[in-house]
């Protein structure tokens, strides 16, 4: 296997990682809306490191490695159309990851803040917090960026 080789099969991984990440963070949305109290919203919190590791790994070596095998391969171009569209979709999905990410930690601040005051039952307006529509809303979004991405990258229009 040459280098670029190499380099491809990571971009691939950095790719399986953000998907990765992506539906974890699924599950842990469906997990979120029944949650009420402060104990159980809490010990999310390891599960969503993972989440956010696997979502780091798999942006930072997407845009590292897909920039590098854009000036390494011969035959594309960093200024060709669709890898233009999948910098402009990474940067939109990034985004829309970190506003998601702002939404959903409104719950285990809430959360620590109950379990301070010394509440440790079920709490309304937590449970309103863990339902938020607008992550749910900023993480449909960023789902269909992501896969608008990988058809991008997969059937690489215009190429």
């Amino acid at each position: 296997m040459s280098f670029d080789d190499w380099m491809l099969a990571l971009h691939v991984l950095s790719a399986v990682a953000f998907v990765s990440g992506m539906v974890l963070f699924w599950v842990l949305i469906v997990a979120v809306r029944r949650i009420d109290t402060p104990d159980e919203t809490l010990r999310l919190g390891p599960l969503v490191k993972v989440g956010n590791a696997a979502v780091g790994i798999g942006l930072g070596g997407t845009i590292v490695l897909g920039i590098w095998l854009a000036f390494s391969i011969g035959g594309y171009d960093i200024w060709d159309g669709w890898i233009l569209a999948a910098l402009v979709l990474w940067l939109i999905a990034a985004e829309l990851g970190r506003r998601t990410g702002a939404a959903y930690m409104e719950g285990p601040v809430k959360a620590q803040e109950l379990a301070s005051a010394g509440q440790t039952g079920p709490n309304a307006e937590l449970r309103a917090v863990n339902r938020t529509s607008t992550g749910l809303l900023l993480h449909t979004l960023a789902s269909v960026v992501v896969v608008l991405i990988l058809i991008d990258m997969i059937w690489k229009p215009g190429a």
